[in-house]
């Protein structure tokens, strides 16, 4: 049987980035991403519906969401969903499914930056993205108009 898990959103951070530590050290970031959709109901009338969702990334990208990303921020999000379960403190079960990072792209330019001389886009690098499991330093992100 055939399976497919991929997720690719674009959407504005409703929050700063949370950046913590798991016990071994590792980096992770949660990121709470607005997605909006426009749609035309059954009489004609436009509707905008809006979709909160919650997006984790891990190790190096972790650190640099956080460090260059904050509410407002337009970011395109490549991913997998991922289902967690756990029990509170008084017994209750919860679950919830986030999208797991494989790759962010920041839209847009930081606030107050001139991006025409980004060292990133001298260099033809990753145009914004932080891909898991590669060393990306600042001067490795460009940013999208």
């Amino acid at each position: 049987m055939a399976s497919l898990n991929k997720v690719l959103l674009i959407g504005n951070l409703t929050k700063d980035p949370e950046l913590r530590y798991t016990p071994n050290g590792t980096a992770v970031t949660n990121l709470r991403l607005a997605v909006n959709r426009k749609f035309k109901d059954r009489t004609g009338e436009l509707k905008e519906d809006t979709c909160f969702v919650t997006v984790t990334a891990w190790d190096k990208q972790a650190e640099i969401c956080n460090q260059y990303l904050q509410k407002g921020r337009s970011v395109f999000v490549e991913g997998i969903l991922q289902s967690r379960s756990w029990e509170t403190s008084d017994g209750q079960k919860r679950s919830t499914i986030d999208v797991r990072a494989e790759r962010i792209q920041f839209l847009g330019g930081p606030r107050g930056a001139d991006n025409s001389s980004s060292p990133a886009a001298e260099q033809g690098s990753k145009e914004g993205e932080a891909q898991q499991d590669e060393v990306i330093s600042p001067e490795d992100i460009a940013w999208e108009e």
